[in-house]
Formats: C-alpha cells, sequence, structure tokens
C-alpha cells in the first residue's frame, strides 16, 4: 500500500466535505477496495470511511411501503432484516462468506458496480433507486457499464429503496473460488408486469432481459421461457465458460429463478 491519511466522519455532510479534498476516496465495507490498495492499483491520499455514520445504517419500511435499506448497511444486516423482502434477504445471505457478509454493504457493491454482483441485479429486478447526498437515480439510469455508474465524483449512497414485489427470486450460478455470479437472475413480479435483471453474464455489465420479462407478465411460469434465447457476442468469456456457454446458462437460470418465486 501507499501512505494516505484516514478519517472516519460521524455524518453524511461531514463525509462530503471529506470526499472533497484531492484524490480523497469513500471507503465502505472495504471489501474491493482494500485489495486494490494492497496491490498498488490505486493510491488515494485520503480514505473516507463511511462506516460509522448512522444515517447510512439499518433498514426500514417508507411510507409507499418500499423497503429503504442504509448504504452502509452490511450484507449480513440484509440477510437478517430485510424479512420484508424475502428474496433479497436470500441473496444477500450468499454474497461472499460470512467475513464478507460482515464487513461489506450494500451501498459499497452498487458503487463499485462490479459486472458479477448480486446487488445490481437486485436493483434493476426490482426498479430501485438509489439514493445519494445529492438526489435520487434510478436502477435503470444507474448502471452504466462495467464498473461504471451514474455517481459524480464525491457523491456518495446514502439510502437504496427496494419496491417490494408480489413475488421474486434470486438465482444465482456461483463460481465456487470467489462466490461471484457466473450468471445470477433476479425475478421481481409486480402488479404492473415482471422485470428479470441478469448479471456476470455481460460485458457490460448487468442488464434487463426485455424479451422474457414480455412473455413472463403474460405468463408467469417457466414454460413461458421456452424458446428465448440470448446472443452470445456482448456476454463475458473466460476460463470458467464461454460467450456461449454464459448465454445458454442464462435462460436455465431464469427459468430456476421463475419457477422458485411461482
Amino acid at each position: 500500500m501507499y501512505n494516505f491519511e484516514f478519517e472516519k466522519p460521524s455524518n453524511i455532510a461531514d463525509a462530503v466535505a471529506a470526499l472533497g479534498g484531492d484524490e480523497a476516496q469513500a471507503l465502505g465495507g472495504g471489501q474491493t477496495l482494500i485489495p486494490t490498495l494492497k496491490q498498488r492499483l490505486a493510491s488515494p491520499t485520503t480514505l473516507v470511511s463511511l462506516s460509522g455514520i448512522p444515517e447510512m445504517q439499518g433498514i426500514c419500511r417508507g411510507d409507499d411501503g418500499a423497503l429503504c435499506i442504509g448504504g452502509a448497511t452490511t450484507h449480513g444486516a440484509v440477510a437478517s432484516g430485510a424479512g420484508a423482502y424475502p428474496a433479497l434477504a436470500a441473496l444477500a445471505s450468499h454474497i461472499g462468506d460470512p467475513a464478507v457478509r460482515n464487513r461489506g454493504t450494500i451501498g459499497g457493491s452498487l458503487a463499485n458496480n462490479d459486472p458479477s454482483a448480486c446487488y445490481p441485479a437486485a436493483a434493476m429486478a426490482s426498479g430501485a433507486t438509489i439514493v445519494t447526498n445529492n438526489r435520487e437515480i434510478a436502477a435503470d439510469d444507474y448502471f452504466q457499464g462495467m464498473f461504471d455508474t451514474a455517481l459524480d465524483e464525491g457523491e456518495i449512497i446514502t439510502e437504496v429503496r427496494f419496491p417490494v414485489p408480489e413475488a421474486a427470486h434470486y438465482e444465482k450460478f456461483v463460481q465456487p473460488a470467489s462466490r461471484f455470479a457466473l450468471v445470477g437472475v433476479m425475478v421481481a413480479k409486480f402488479a404492473d408486469g415482471v422485470r428479470v435483471a441478469i448479471t456476470g453474464a455481460s460485458e457490460d455489465g448487468v442488464f434487463r432481459w426485455a424479451e422474457a420479462e414480455a412473455a413472463l407478465s403474460a405468463n408467469f411460469s417457466a414454460d413461458a421461457l421456452d424458446g428465448l434465447t440470448l446472443p452470445a457476442d456482448t456476454m463475458i468469456g473466460d476460463l470458467h465458460g464461454s460467450k456461449t456457454y454464459r448465454a445458454h446458462l442464462c435462460g436455465v437460470i431464469a427459468k430456476r429463478a421463475v419457477a422458485a418465486a411461482a
């Protein structure tokens, strides 16, 4: 690691002020950033920890019924405290291992936007709203490509609001060493239709499968996905699986997700 200063503000205003310094970087649970620093792939002059801000922690229900989760809430806390949205709680309970779940945060995961992370699929399938210190961003507008988001420099995720669907399930085909998703599919059924989001598969990061959404909105059953395929050309191809393999796996995992949700 390089030398850096460390600040741990107790409120959002102080955190934003600290991030205004030259080459300051926010630190959530550190599950991605700390290994990056160890490999000297990043060299911020100041790390601003968000873990000591009470207003960014915890889970509650909003006036509109949405599940509101503070940006500094750990995966473990989501797993145990998001009972009003069982599919989201189950998703969080299978992120990484206990050490990761006890340190990693939902805001950190969404800010990093790893192409194989689980929360991006949950946010997009749920039609979630990402709340920052400056604004509210719809999930469909927030994710902008691999490791790329709509966040501006120094902007932090303070809360994520999840509408609670009538039925939902997240199915993940796990890469056993990392516990990331080779392919992960979140299916969420609402009164006005079904949303399907896929992570781990595409070079462009998380995405919605429009054809599957249309088919499932008309018939919410795994059989509705028969004959639907995704193009392989934009899929990730690596030592874990070819582009064609991942494209095929999307359909298989989507069917499992629908069957479990239905």
